[in-house]
């Protein structure tokens, strides 16, 4: 893979990565306001940006297991940088489902 197309793999992966870091964030927002249905389809957006993250990565992956060394990617700081995105997003994203529920449980019983 030359390295215009490391850079825009790279960077496909960390805009994804950051849509579904950023709608999980959202969900917790909305939990917290009390608006669960709103948090729990915020948390479904999360989830549908991560299989776009995932899906870039995994034909890096792919291109990694190919004998063709041209289709694999570059290791560079970026191609790091865009997988610990991808680490950060899927970690949110489970705080996210987690936090959800705390606040469902919370105003259940307050009910």
């Amino acid at each position: 893979m030359e390295s215009a197309d490391t850079i825009g793999t790279a960077m496909e992966l960390i805009a994804n990565a950051g849509d579904s870091r950023s709608f999980a964030m959202e969900a917790i927002m909305q939990a917290k306001g009390g608006d669960i249905v709103g948090a729990r389809e915020a948390l479904q957006n999360a989830k549908e940006a991560m299989v776009e993250a995932h899906d870039v990565q995994t034909e890096l992956l792919r291109a990694e297991l190919s004998e063709d060394s041209t289709k694999k990617a570059e290791l560079t700081l970026l191609m790091v940088h865009a997988q610990d995105h991808l680490t950060m997003a899927l970690l949110m994203r489970d705080i996210a489902a987690e936090f959800i529920d705390l606040y469902e449980t919370l105003e259940q019983k307050r009910s």
